[in-house]
């Protein structure tokens, strides 16, 4: 009897622990601080790197992504067109996998090696083992950004553009906005967005 009630009792708490860390990660605004930053990553290049070290001068753009996502697909152009536009402002950029239900399969490390080098990615891919960083985020689709600037600080968090289903005809983009404003020292407006995508593949 006693060791039931054990049991029930430690299943309780890692539950009620999950919960808490849940609501926690689904709290994350702007004016938090970029978790884990010194945290080692697996990145698609064969080097090893921390979202500290992919972070440039004036801030740090960090995109939760994947290989097969219809979502992440069809906003090829446009990550690409992020990424240089990032990259031209000096806000360093990582961009993160945590399908970790997918990783012996299409989001598997060699198959992020290949898709990187087919991108032509010229920033860090990343592994998320057990999707650690997306809780931590509390990140929940592909693709979906979260802007730091110098001091680590996230000042906008959500979409790239305002038509994620059809980048063709997106009008405004806010992840090129969002940076304008955190380099002029103003606020994003929006500083959060509906992220449109496929949702992170978890492990069961």
């Amino acid at each position: 009897m006693k060791t039931t009630i054990l049991a029930i009792a430690t299943l309780f708490a890692a539950f009620s622990t999950s919960a808490v860390f849940a609501q926690a990660a689904d709290k994350m605004n702007p004016g938090d601080d970029l978790p884990a930053i010194t945290t080692t990553l697996q990145n698609a290049s064969g080097k090893s790197t921390t979202l500290k070290g992919a972070a440039g001068e004036n801030g740090l753009l960090v995109m939760f992504s994947c290989n097969t996502c219809p979502f992440v697909l069809k906003n090829q152009a446009t990550t690409k067109k992020v990424m240089e536009y990032a990259m031209a402002h000096k806000v360093g950029m990582v961009i993160i996998n945590s399908n970790e239900a997918k990783r012996s399969d299409d989001d598997s490390y060699i198959a992020m090696k290949k898709y990187a080098t087919a991108q032509g990615y010229a920033v860090p891919y990343v592994v998320d083992e057990n999707s650690k960083l997306a809780d931590l985020f509390g990140a929940s689709h592909t693709p979906e950004i979260f802007l730091f600037n110098k001091r680590n600080k996230l000042v906008y968090k959500g979409a790239m553009t305002d038509n994620g289903s059809d980048p063709s005809t997106a009008k405004v983009m806010y992840a090129e906005n969002a940076i304008n404003a955190m380099l002029a020292g103003k606020e994003a407006d929006p500083k959060t967005t509906k992220s449109i995508g496929c949702s992170i593949k978890r492990k069961a």
